[in-house]
């Protein structure tokens, strides 16, 4: 009985620690065991994927490393007499063969569910961007807006000497439709903790489209995040994400004819990129003739 009463106090402390969590905000620098802190919607169910399966990690961790040491102690030697020796125990087999496949189960249903809704696209995005990526840098072109000095949609091209910068509205959904115009690049945004393969020539009918919702306003770093050739490193660009109303202001500017500089400080925003800087090509090419 005093066993009996002494597992029901343990069960009823494990069920209390449940409800306590599960009424608690995981979203902290503990909970997320690492995970970095995202800016979208998607971000937050990768993170909440992360948590989960690191608390179920751990919960099997704790009781095999429970097992193991009740063993040692339970089976600890006491005499020469040897214990009861017991082989092929059909039910313990079978429980420790088929419980692995479980839990391998349930977290690939999970996986795939949050796979499914981080790549979900909508039948009308609120924005469309598209994302064109060369050796080395990036272009960013509005498909929904018209230069008034050229008929074109607006865009931004970065250069060995400028990086550009990639502005959206925040609390929308955005679609990024990216391609290459070379070789393989990977369009990376940190802070999505996300990122797509930027295929040339959408060969064999490839479609690399994906859309977030970033939930922040604020200037993060981009990257791009597949060895593409000798300045990879530097293939960098600057997302600035910005209210709706900013965003509506900025691509006004732009149709008007100001520059991405101007238009951004239109807005109070700086016109130049905060979170990396350019890196000149031509200078490096012309450092390395002369050391050679």
């Amino acid at each position: 009985m005093a066993r009996r009463s002494k597992l029901a106090r343990v069960a009823a402390l494990g069920v209390l620690a449940v409800l306590t969590l599960a009424g608690c905000d995981l979203n902290n620098e503990f909970w997320r065991f690492g995970w970095p802190e995202g800016i979208t919607d998607q971000a937050e169910q990768m993170r909440q994927l992360w948590t989960g399966s690191v608390i179920a990690a751990l919960v099997v961790g704790f009781a095999v490393w429970g097992l193991i040491f009740w063993s040692m102690i339970r089976h600890r030697k006491r005499g020469d007499e040897l214990p009861k020796q017991t082989a092929y125990n059909l039910p313990l087999e079978i429980v420790y063969t088929i419980v692995p496949f479980v839990m391998i189960a349930v977290l690939f249903f999970y996986t795939v569910v949050v796979q499914n809704r981080v790549q979900e696209r909508s039948d009308n995005p609120d924005v469309t961007i598209a994302v064109n990526a060369f050796k080395w840098n990036w272009q960013f072109v509005y498909p929904q807006t018209t230069e008034s000095n050229g008929g074109t949609p607006v865009s931004t091209t970065g250069s060995s000497t400028e990086i550009p910068i990639l502005v959206v509205p925040v609390d929308q959904t955005i679609r990024f439709e990216v391609a290459s115009a070379d070789v393989i690049h990977s369009f990376w945004v940190p802070e999505f903790l996300f990122k797509l393969d930027v295929i040339p020539g959408n060969e064999n009918g490839r479609d690399n489209v994906f859309e977030v919702t970033v939930r922040e306003q604020g200037a993060f770093v981009g990257r791009c995040a597949e060895l593409c050739g000798t300045y990879h490193a530097n293939m960098n660009f600057e997302v600035r994400a910005v209210s709706g109303e900013d965003y509506d202001a900025y691509l006004a500017a732009r149709e008007d004819g100001l520059s991405t500089y101007d238009a951004l400080e239109s807005i109070g925003q700086d016109g130049s990129a905060s979170t990396t800087v350019p890196f000149d090509t031509l200078t490096e090419q012309q450092l390395d003739g002369a050391s050679n």
